[in-house]
């Protein structure tokens, strides 16, 4: 009886939790309904709820967006709407350092999230998995004499918290492991580990 438990929990368990995480994100997306005007709302086209239209309108907007600033007059409008809030101390801070993050991780041509680690944490002889998110630069760089890299480490089993360090190139193993393989391992607390032949090397140099 206790197996047969065990199985159909292995079965329902992840599902239950892929739909809880679809239903928080489709969710979140159909706030964009509120942007229309109250009439053209689907709750008042056809009397119910519709979930997921909303997902597909946000989907719409970022597209359109992205096709509106892709010309020169949506850059200049673009410029405009930044020099408008450059203007206020605080929402200055908050947009431009967020605008900052956001331009380094979905960069085609950056180094943010393209390598999964291998690094001693929190002390030696202690193995996790982190990603490299950059090089240290600006003011820091100057009281660093190695080769530093920019290391974020995920916490398990959510990685969107985490630790932010910056090590010695020298102390961090390039792991021949996707970002994708890397957090399904993180999040699974090392119970679902990648294909042996995808990452395993020769660390025969690796001691505590």
């Amino acid at each position: 009886m206790k197996r047969y438990f065990i199985t159909g929990l292995l079965i329902w368990v992840p599902l239950g939790i892929t739909v809880w995480v679809l239903q928080a994100l489709i969710g979140t997306m159909d706030q964009s309904l509120l942007l229309l005007p109250h009439s053209l709302q689907p709750r008042q086209l056809f009397g119910f709820h519709v979930p997921g239209i909303g997902a597909i309108l946000t989907v719409l907007i970022v597209l359109l967006t992205g096709l509106a600033t892709a010309n020169i007059l949506g850059q200049r409008m673009v410029r405009f709407w930044e020099g408008v809030l450059a203007r206020i101390p605080i929402v200055k801070s908050i947009y431009y350092s967020v605008k900052q993050v956001s331009d380094t991780l979905f960069s085609s041509s950056g180094e943010a999230f393209r390598k999964a680690l291998l690094i001693q944490y929190p002390r030696q002889g202690s193995w996790t998995i982190a990603f490299q998110t950059g090089t240290p630069g600006g003011e820091v760089a100057r009281h660093l004499h190695d080769e530093f890299v920019s290391v974020y480490v995920p916490t398990t089993p959510n990685p969107t918290s985490g630790f932010f360090l910056m090590m010695a190139k020298k102390d961090v193993i390039e792991l021949e492991m996707s970002v994708d393989d890397a957090l399904k391992y993180i999040i699974s607390m090392g119970v679902v580990a990648p294909a042996p032949e995808k990452y395993y090397q020769d660390h025969s140099d690796i001691h505590p």
